[in-house]
């Protein structure tokens, strides 16, 4: 039985963790929890063997395979759980555009487990090429349900001097994002609480989001998009957006769409309400066929499939 070291998480101890790791080379693409599960089942995997089967895998390990620095920093972190042979990370670190991104260890089963995985890699080559497509200078620019906050990072680095907000209703998710802004070196970038925009003010040029698209039983924050097939948040996002992007602002939604019967109800749901809006707008699959798995529960009996989409709006009027 593993049991949690006392002390809060620290986020100087956390930002020194980051910093030892981007010292020794680490790297880790974060998979699919489907993927992760199965090669750690692989019975060579049981016992971490390096840093990124420490901090990538999640897997447990013994005291003696980090260098004693780091284990120390573990520990004041708030980020060690012990047993009677074994240790365990509380956090993976992910590798994304060459910075490190603090998030939950696997399996993310808490409620406020904060979320980073493949989704997070097609969010910000979503946001990039927005980005390059675009020719109208951004100033504000915010990430709303920021979670580690990857999409409100990636901004940042592509518009060093555009104002950064990154949002969340999730403190777990803040406290991280916060780290990761520090590891980054962005210095306009600001995580704070708020439900969707209510706790800023203001319009924005640039909105970002990368929502809980799939319909979870538990209905844990990183997960649940509410509604019979996941998509409430993603088109109160969309309303949200809609009211507070600047003129000539835009708006990239990285999301799933449950596909049933050959239609797609989250597209149609969005073209209602942007036939009304009059704004302009692009949408496309990224990918065709994601988290298959879901397939088996009962709110998706009738679905073909979930595709992973990026919704873009450009409010010109």
């Amino acid at each position: 039985m593993f049991t949690a070291h006392p002390s809060p998480v620290s986020a100087d101890a956390l930002l020194a963790l980051g910093h030892a790791l981007r010292d020794a080379g680490y790297h880790f693409t974060t998979v699919t929890p489907n993927t992760h599960a199965r090669v750690n089942v692989r019975p060579e995997n049981a016992e971490a063997q390096c840093l990124a089967d420490v901090f990538g895998w999640s897997r447990p390990f013994r005291p003696s395979l980090l260098p004693s620095p780091m284990l120390d920093i573990m520990e004041q972190g708030g980020v060690l759980v012990r047993d009677s042979r074994y240790c365990r990370s509380l956090v993976r670190v992910s590798t994304l555009d060459g910075e490190l991104f603090f998030h939950s260890a696997f399996p993310t089963t808490d409620a406020d487990s904060v979320f980073f995985g493949p989704d997070t890699y097609r969010f910000a080559n979503a946001i990039r090429r927005a980005l390059r497509e675009r020719d109208r200078p951004v100033c504000r620019v915010v990430d709303i349900g920021c979670g580690a906050g990857p999409g409100g990072i990636v901004a940042a680095k592509v518009l060093p001097d555009a104002e950064v907000f990154m949002v969340d209703i999730n403190e777990a998710a803040l406290r991280l994002a916060r780290v990761n802004v520090q590891l980054a070196g962005v210095t306009k970038a600001e995580a704070r609480r708020s439900d969707l925009l209510t706790s800023l003010e203001g319009s924005f040029d640039l909105i970002v989001a990368n929502p809980p698209y799939l319909v979870d039983p538990a209905q844990r924050a990183y997960r649940h998009g509410g509604g019979p097939l996941g998509a409430d948040l993603s088109l109160a996002i969309l309303d949200t957006a809609l009211e507070r992007l600047s003129l000539g602002g835009t708006l990239v939604l990285y999301t799933g769409a449950a596909v049933v019967n050959g239609e797609d109800p989250f597209r149609a749901a969005a073209a209602d309400r942007l036939s009304r809006s009059g704004a302009r707008w692009a949408y496309r699959e990224m990918d065709p066929d994601v988290f298959g798995e879901e397939l088996e529960a009962e709110a998706y009996r009738h679905a073909d499939r979930i595709a992973a989409v990026v919704l873009t709006v450009d409010q010109d009027r």
